[in-house]
């Protein structure tokens, strides 16, 4: 067993999830040069539409946007267990893993066909497993809109998707508090959109935790 996990440590090592640097044996998922470097987003105020409260890893640029577009589209799914560890760690720090329901914003159908996966789903289980509680279900995606990052200004993102997701499962969340995930926060359109219709729904409060956050931003992705 020993010589397996020192061949598989040497054929597979261990890399920083931001800039791909090998790890080494006193770093854990991030090199100490990213963990200096990487701007950590700290708790903001700033409010968005139909979010009670809200917290990001980091904000969305330089070595923390290239990992994301790498783990969405270039097939590093190992990266969705560092994001969840690190997230996990940080809404324990800031005693926000009270929550009664964990859940995800979904991608639609064909962009899972597509992309053979759905990122935040996946980053959704892995958090599950830190904070001991199963991600449930909770919203459909309808329509395959166009992306948001392919549209400027507030107005559009949110006529974007105005009436792309549906609640489902509502016994899952009816009067209970909700952590509503995604990976990346831009203008606040999507996740808006989706507290929006779990609130409507039956959900009490809810709350909302991404890897990243774009600076510059406005509102209330």
């Amino acid at each position: 067993m020993k010589l397996l996990q020192w061949l598989s440590g040497v054929l597979f090592p261990e890399k920083c999830v931001l800039c791909g640097r090998i790890l080494q044996k006193d770093e854990l998922d991030l090199c100490h040069r990213c963990r200096i470097d990487a701007l950590e987003c700290p708790m903001s105020r700033e409010k968005y539409s139909y979010i009670d409260s809200w917290t990001a890893l980091w904000y969305y640029e330089d070595e923390v946007r290239h990992s994301l577009l790498k783990y969405k589209f270039y097939g590093r799914c190992n990266y969705a267990a560092t994001y969840a560890r690190l997230l996990g760690m940080k809404l324990l720090q800031q005693e926000q893993e009270n929550i009664d329901v964990l859940t995800w914003i979904p991608v639609s159908e064909k962009r899972r066909r597509k992309r053979g996966f759905d990122q935040v789903e996946l980053i959704a289980r892995h958090l599950g497993e830190n904070l001991g509680i199963t991600p449930l279900p909770t919203l459909k995606k309808i329509r395959d809109n166009p992306p948001q990052s392919g549209i400027t200004g507030h107005a559009e993102r949110r006529a974007n998707v105005l009436g792309v997701y549906i609640e489902q499962n509502r016994e899952n969340f009816y009067g209970k508090r909700v952590l509503l995930l995604d990976d990346i926060l831009t203008t606040g359109a999507t996740a808006g959109e989706c507290a929006r219709v779990l609130l409507t729904a039956g959900a009490a409060e809810v709350h909302l935790a991404v890897v990243a956050v774009a600076r510059k931003h406005k509102k209330g992705k």
